[in-house]
């Protein structure tokens, strides 16, 4: 259940708008009794002045919510005077208690407690001497355990409503912290689609396009070659469908997509193909071990890379060259796809502010790497540097240490 600020809030024992009746039925308690006939004569009360000291209290009382400690004070004052005029009233000490309760329910502990405690020591103190100097019953024990119980009980209410209210706390911050992490799982979501989206469709795009152009210039020349270029748009069309298809499947399935599924470099020969199919000179360069295996997440990113780098090279290129290279370095894995240019056409750059270039820098840093890109000599570069732990050898059984 979600905490709502509205409605969940720390209890309280009476709620603030029927804190009235409290006040009402403690004043029937203690004024009611004051003009009872009780057959105690230490509990009837010897001369008017000692009716006020009762019946004071009760008007006092409500004044604890505002003033709690100087209350509980003058309650005590007031009890202790009415045992020193030889009544002992039941009146009082209850409003002492109530006092005692409601200053360690409304202050916080390292202040209540020396007035309490204060207070409790001044008021067995002041009923032993009283009971000894006049031989009146005072009940010093009753009424100080009586005193120091509803000052504890007090506490413990207080306690309890900071409890609950650092609870609340704690689940109103779960509850935000859970909704900036939905927010922010639904961007991140937003952003692979994204990626995968121009990773699927702006290379095999690029293609056909660049392979209508030629289609358009060759077929009234060249037939043979405008056919050509018909039948790599037709296999490129083919295949930008199907890698959409694919991934419209991946939305609707409710699991994770399984990254086996997505290309890695053994799919690197059919890119090249396709760009050099439109005419491109496409040169491959792998100073790669043959044999090595590379991580999964490093060889989805890897192939990335080169497409991306392609995908570039078809749109702005105009020397209708590009360069790939593949390399170990030390525990990195070098990725640099480079599109020479002629002098005169060195204006004609890629700009490296694409959403491409954005979202394939997301990729590689993800996979701990780095990405530049940017102008170099003679053209434009594309480099990524993905970190590649080498393999550790396996221990045989039986060997040395």
């Amino acid at each position: 259940m979600r905490p709502d600020p509205a409605t969940d809030t720390p209890p309280r024992l009476v709620p603030a708008g029927r804190a009235w009746l409290v006040d009402v039925v403690i004043a029937v308690l203690v004024v009611v009794p004051s003009f009872a006939p009780v057959p105690f004569p230490e509990l009837r009360p010897s001369s008017p002045l000692v009716h006020v000291l009762i019946v004071l209290p009760a008007l006092l009382l409500p004044l604890r919510r505002r003033w709690p400690r100087l209350v509980f004070v003058v309650c005590i004052a007031i009890f202790v005077g009415a045992l020193v005029l030889g009544t002992l009233a039941p009146g009082a000490a209850l409003t002492t208690a109530i006092a005692a309760y409601g200053m360690a329910d409304r202050v916080g502990r390292r202040e209540a407690a020396p007035v309490a405690i204060a207070g409790v020591v001044g008021l067995v103190g002041a009923s032993i001497v009283v009971g000894l100097m006049t031989g009146l019953d005072t009940r010093f024990l009753q009424v100080g355990l009586a005193v120091a119980l509803a000052g504890a009980i007090g506490d413990a209410a207080r306690s309890r409503r900071a409890y609950v209210a650092a609870v609340l706390e704690r689940a109103r911050r779960a509850e935000q912290t859970r909704e900036a992490e939905a927010r922010r799982r639904v961007s991140e979501e937003r952003l692979r689609i994204a990626r995968d989206l121009h990773d699927a469709v702006a290379h095999q795009i690029s293609v056909i396009s660049l392979n209508a152009g030629v289609a358009s210039s060759a077929l009234d020349t060249r037939p043979d070659k405008a056919r050509e270029a018909l039948a790599t748009i037709r296999t490129a069309s083919r295949d930008v469908l199907a890698e959409i298809g694919s991934m419209l499947a991946v939305l609707r399935t409710p699991d994770d997509v399984d990254a086996r599924d997505q290309p890695g470099l053994a799919r690197l020969g059919a890119v090249v193909e396709s760009v050099r199919v439109a005419g491109w000179d496409a040169a491959v360069r792998d100073e790669r071990d043959p044999d090595e295996v590379l991580p999964l997440g490093v060889d989805i990113v890897a192939y990335r890379v080169v497409q991306e780098g392609l995908t570039n090279a078809l749109k702005h290129g105009t020397a209708r060259r590009v360069h790939v290279l593949l390399r170990r370095d030390g525990d990195d894995l070098e990725v640099v796809v480079t599109n020479p240019f002629r002098p005169e056409e060195a204006a004609a750059e890629p700009s490296p502010s694409g959403f491409g270039l954005i979202g394939l820098r997301e990729r590689v840093e993800s996979a701990g790497g780095r990405l530049d890109a940017g102008p170099a000599p003679g053209g434009y570069r594309l480099a990524a540097r993905l970190p590649v732990p080498a393999p550790r050898p396996t221990a045989r059984p039986g060997g040395s240490a």
